[in-house]
């Protein structure tokens, strides 16, 4: 199963690189700046493509020496390398129609009909063969494919209103919807990606509902350095420190485990202490302020 979705990836990534390039012609040909746009986006997307490619490739890889938490960034990282390239050629995009609102040319209607056409069947089956997968890289390829048969449909609207019509800024704004959209989901995907490399507390964890949780454990006094953050938006880690005036370690352990597991976390670090230890981290004072003191 793993191997087809690596090729079909593969496919996908060769499919659209040589199709954009036909694109990238097409619309010089027939003057269409939606064509033009949905070129550039379809090349990003095979650039990324390809990029996803090897990255996800590499985020299979085990954890090592080198890299403790193993590769899974890598395919963040593809995601981050995308989604730059998906907002600067939907900006260069939205300059390009600006200018052609008030600079207008003849287009060749008939010839944007058939390139249409052609993109819309070509993306459906790009699409239709990254389909199956199940990290977040492959999803945002597969999404990237719909996306694309949704712009050219778009064009393919556009350009036989143009035809029936003859008013050529409809090309233009077009494209501004095009990119628009785009920009706003790589804006989106980008506030992501950054949260990740920030370690920003996955959206799906309170930290105070979760303190409170566990102080509900018996024995524990205090909860502090509390900190939560994803690899890659699935896989969750937490450390904290435990204050409990238990003699049963272990059992605190797996219930503050347990508790953490219900929550996603699927790798947790717990540091222990007694009432009568001082914690000598003084880096967080936030987390040493709220602490209860008078417990102690």
């Amino acid at each position: 199963m793993k191997r087809t979705t690596d090729k079909n990836i593969l496919i996908a990534f060769l499919l659209n690189i040589s199709f954009s390039i036909i694109e990238l012609f097409g619309g010089l040909f027939t003057k269409s700046i939606s064509i033009l746009s949905d070129a550039i986006h379809d090349f990003a997307d095979a650039i990324s493509i390809g990029i996803s490619y090897f990255l996800e490739k590499k985020s299979k890889h085990k954890p090592d020496n080198i890299y403790t938490y193993g590769y899974i960034r890598y395919s963040v990282l593809g995601a981050l390398i995308t989604t730059s390239i998906l907002t600067i050629g939907s900006i260069l995009v939205i300059i390009g129609a600006f200018n052609r609102l008030f600079n207008p040319v003849t287009l060749n209607y008939d010839g944007m009909i058939i390139i249409s056409v052609f993109g819309m069947v070509f993306n459906f089956f790009a699409a239709y063969l990254t389909k199956d997968g199940d990290s977040l890289n492959q999803k945002s390829v597969n999404l990237h494919m719909l996306e694309d048969v949704l712009g050219w449909i778009v064009v393919f609207i556009g350009s036989i209103l143009i035809k029936f019509t003859n008013i050529n800024y409809i090309d233009s704004i077009v494209s501004i919807l095009i990119a628009c959209y785009i920009l706003f989901q790589a804006i989106k995907n980008l506030k992501s990606v950054l949260d990740l490399f920030l370690e920003k507390t996955p959206k799906n964890i309170n930290i105070e509902n979760l303190k409170k949780q566990l102080l509900d454990i018996e024995d524990i006094i205090d909860i502090h350095h509390i900190h939560i953050w994803s690899i890659d938006g699935i896989n969750n880690y937490a450390t904290l420190h435990v204050v409990t005036k238990s003699k049963k370690i272990e059992k605190v352990k797996s219930e503050v485990k347990e508790k953490l597991k219900e929550q996603g976390i699927v790798h947790t670090t717990v540091e222990i202490e007694t009432a009568k230890e001082k914690c000598d981290n003084n880096e967080c004072h936030v987390a040493i302020e709220n602490v209860s003191h008078h417990h102690h």
